[in-house]
């Protein structure tokens, strides 16, 4: 479930981090035109296609992925965004079906009332089959396929010269095709917040921020429900247009449905320097509380994110990137569980899991139109339940034109 949480994490700050502004950076193979159509094929090894502990099964995998992206502004206020990419993948060496669909449809519309009260709503539908982010603990050759929705909204107002604010909303969708994974893990995650900053310093703002989540199961919600508060405050620090940081600290209080309810610290800190041009460094840290993939035996995960990449341009048509996460982390264990021969229920003890992300690219941009890039990524999970474990590796090439 990290996979998934991470995303949402970086989702989330990343919006706060473009408080007020109405148009997205948009990529050069899609600038000076409203619409944009691109093809995307590739191939990749990949050494363990479910994500087993055991008897992995190894696979090439072909890929065809053509996509659409329209970007317009509608009015000199009204910028409009959408995008839809559909990902066909022929695995060589898969058990059961080989050809396998996925597909990814975005939507943005952002409008500027005045220069300080913007409203920017996005939607970002996903049907996934055989994800590469895999679930932890889930037996070999599940089917994890599955369908995510995230809607957003937020609304940037200035009531002062000094003072800025964000109402903010997002609410998240989870969807398991397999029914087994579906009675466990379909859920739905709601998020409110409103978060305010006040100008120190024409480079320095102090914030504060106020969040509300809810978590509700379609199935087992008697059991697995949440509802949290949180409170943060912290400061953004941008002394030039090359370097920014971003920290926000404070807590959760956690109130579970059927394992009554916890205090834990919660962390954001984020910093990016652009070095030369095309190139950057960023680095961060989080702790939250995240949900797992056994629901039925952990109430939450404590995921402590460090987090490193790196962007830099060998020349002007090369360009290198790379990143790790690497996340410690408890799973927090139910005070009741029903023992198998029903005899009663039974605590589950806390358990230490640890995983690492990294990844690579070599990018080639042989013309405005064409990108070649080569890739690399790695997953190790080391669990202190060894079925939860899990070394994975993909090696692959791919290219794109864009028309």
């Amino acid at each position: 479930m990290k996979e998934l949480r991470i995303f949402v994490f970086c989702g989330w700050v990343g919006v706060c981090a473009s408080a007020r502004a109405v148009y997205a950076p948009i990529p050069d193979q899609e600038q000076g035109k409203d619409l944009t159509v691109s093809l995307h094929g590739g191939v990749t090894y990949d050494n363990n296609i479910f994500g087993a502990y055991t008897a992995a099964i190894p696979s090439m995998i072909y890929e065809l992925a053509p996509g659409v992206v329209f970007n317009a502004s509608m009015t000199p206020q009204t910028f409009v965004s959408a995008s839809y990419k559909l990902a066909l993948d022929y695995y060589e060496n898969r058990p059961g079906q080989k050809l396998l669909d996925n597909h990814n449809l975005d939507a943005r519309l952002a409008h500027a009332f005045s220069k300080q009260n913007v409203l920017d709503v996005t939607d970002a539908l996903v049907v996934t089959h055989n994800p590469e982010s895999l679930l932890g603990g889930v037996p070999v050759n599940t089917d994890q396929s599955y369908l995510s929705n995230e809607a957003g909204g937020r609304f940037a107002f200035a009531p002062s010269e000094k003072v800025g604010m964000v109402l903010k909303a997002r609410s998240t969708y989870y969807d398991y095709f397999n029914s087994a994974l579906g009675d466990s893990l379909n859920r739905v995650e709601n998020l409110f917040g409103l978060e305010g900053d006040y100008t120190l310093l024409p480079e320095l703002k102090a914030a504060g921020e106020y969040r509300h989540q809810d978590i509700n199961y379609i199935h087992g919600g008697a059991l697995n429900n949440k509802h949290s508060e949180f409170l943060m405050g912290g400061a953004d620090y941008s002394p030039g247009p090359r370097l920014s940081a971003s920290f926000r600290l404070g807590a959760e209080w956690r109130r579970l449905a059927n394992n009554g309810s916890q205090t834990a610290p919660h962390a954001e800190f984020t910093v990016k320097y652009d070095y030369a041009k095309g190139s950057y460094v960023s680095a961060g840290y989080s702790y939250d509380l995240a949900e797992t993939s056994d629901p039925a035996h952990y109430s939450d995960e404590r995921t402590n994110r460090i987090f490193i990449s790196v962007q830099h341009a060998l020349t002007a048509r090369v360009v290198a990137s790379a990143s790790v996460d690497y996340e410690p982390s408890r799973l927090v264990g139910l005070a009741q569980v029903p023992d198998p021969a029903d005899t009663g229920t039974h605590p589950v003890p806390d358990l230490n899991e640890t995983g690492t992300h990294a990844g690579g690219a070599l990018t080639y941009v042989a013309l405005k139109n064409w990108l070649i890039s080569a890739t690399y990524d790695y997953d190790f999970m080391n669990s202190g339940d060894p079925t939860r474990g899990m070394n994975r590796s993909r090696t692959g090439l791919n290219g794109t034109y864009t028309f």
